[in-house]
């Protein structure tokens, strides 16, 4: 197994520094900074609102992957990640896999993402082309959703549902983004495992009422998440979810015990084998780092809780965003210098209230593709659980109780070894007491994660 696992680091390793080399010798990096150049290239992924205040305008950024460039009268073809920073208009629709052409300033890279350059747009892409079905369908899905949301709820819930749901974040407004950011809450807009769970164990739920054979019930709740996934965008913590319950569904087919932690590491594995680039996305290390702490850590807390007289529920609850929270810090503080100082507790107070916000939510989202009168009654009642995560977001921001500290790999290591003194200084001691097991780890198809799980793109931030 030692050796298994030397073979496969070195190849990740090879593999990590031929992309870096490709990245490095690019013919874009020959183009000097602030030289414009014309540009075609795939959108990858849906445009993201920045913030005015730091942008001086409505701006969106857009991920891309590169198809050529055009300086003067030579037409270079090559590949490449690219990240656009545009203006709102004529690229607030854009839909991923739409080829565009556009002039843009070249800026180098803001990160070693293996990112080839920052392109911002001059205007409007002067021509766009018609995206694939699949993802029309999935835009139109979306676009229903956000509307009947817009007319069944106020305007910082109905913005703020879309990304609860199925991530998407195009109309949540600037004052709870900002709030949420504060409080250590941005991860709830990022799908994620818990997302996965309750689309997968509905389905299964399902098929089993139906009587249906469970191997035919795991295809079916496979097509589902795979409809999902296009739905909610491939981002690092939905493939990463996305693959824990493709293992977990092959486990039922093939009749063995759902496992947590293989399938975690199944997921990194092959995801890291099927794109090296995720080995540098904070994403998918502060998702997969969020989900090890529920699995490694939340459990054997949760017991200790119980066993000096907490209730299960709110033992759960706690071990879970404190679990969460130790293990993510050193990568959010490493990337933003941000720590809050009540992040396990409003963690804590909004949970109860997630579940049934994305349960309302999805069917919602359904019968909006269907019927609006049925679809605005279903979100109508969303309402109290959006109001109360909203109020504590904004009361939690208002205390002002975040600390900035360095950016950079000292104070992530810093932070890391003081967090890996208190996990050793928290670990359970034996009392000799058999208590049932805390947080469920295996009990779905997918793993709860990214409970501190976000990021910020670029300057502005996630």
């Amino acid at each position: 197994m030692v050796l298994a696992a030397v073979v496969v680091g070195a190849g990740f390793a090879a593999a990590g520094a031929w992309q870096e080399y490709l990245v490095a010798g690019h013919p874009l990096h020959e183009v000097a900074s602030g030289r414009r150049v014309w540009v075609r290239a795939v959108a990858s992924d849906d445009p993201k609102a920045l913030a005015e205040k730091r942008f001086g305008g409505k701006k969106v950024m857009v991920r891309a992957e590169l198809v050529e460039f055009r300086e003067g009268g030579e037409v270079v073809r090559a590949g490449g990640a690219v990240v656009v920073m545009a203006p709102e208009a004529g690229w607030r629709g854009l839909l991923p896999g739409q080829e565009v052409e556009f002039r843009a300033k070249v800026s180098p890279p803001w990160r070693s993402d293996l990112t080839v350059a920052v392109l911002r747009a001059d205007g409007p892409p002067v021509s766009v082309g018609e995206p694939p079905w699949w993802q029309r369908v999935a835009g139109r899905v979306r676009g229903h959703f956000a509307d009947a949301a817009q007319r069944a709820l106020p305007d910082d819930a109905a913005g703020l549902l879309p990304g609860l749901v199925i991530g998407d974040t195009s109309r949540l407004t600037e004052r709870v983004r900002d709030n949420f950011e504060e409080t250590d809450l941005a991860h709830l807009t990022a799908v994620s495992g818990a997302n996965i769970t309750i689309l997968l164990g509905a389905v299964l739920v399902s098929m089993r009422a139906l009587t249906v054979d469970p191997r035919v019930g795991a295809v079916v709740a496979g097509l589902a998440l795979v409809m999902f996934v296009i739905l909610a965008r491939p981002s690092p913590s939905v493939l990463r979810a996305a693959v824990m319950g493709a293992v977990a569904l092959l486990a039922l087919c093939t009749g063995r015990r759902k496992q947590a932690l293989p399938a975690l590491c199944t997921a990194i594995i092959g995801l890291l084998a099927w794109s090296p680039a995720l080995a540098v996305d904070a994403g998918f290390a502060l998702s997969v780092l969020a989900t090890a702490g529920l699995i490694v850590l939340a459990p054997g807390w949760s017991d200790w809780l119980r066993a000096h007289g907490w209730w299960r529920i709110p033992a759960d609850g706690l071990a879970v965003a404190a679990a969460a929270f130790v293990v993510t810090t050193p990568v959010v503080i490493a990337m933003t210098g941000h720590l809050s100082l009540v992040a396990i507790g409003v963690n804590v107070l909004v949970e109860p209230v997630i579940a049934p916000i994305t349960v309302l939510g999805a069917l919602g989202a359904l019968l909006a593709c269907l019927w609006s009168p049925p679809a605005a009654f279903v979100l109508h009642c969303t309402s109290p659980p959006l109001w109360w995560l909203l109020t504590v977001a904004d009361r939690a921001a208002a205390l002002g109780a975040s600390v900035a500290l360095p950016t950079g790999i000292r104070s992530g290591l810093i932070t890391a070894v003081l967090c890996a003194l208190l996990i050793a200084a928290l670990r359970p001691r034996s009392h000799g007491t058999t208590i049932e097991s805390g947080p469920t780890v295996e009990s779905g198809p997918a793993i709860e994660s990214d409970s501190a799980g976000r990021t910020r793109s670029g300057p502005a931030g996630r």
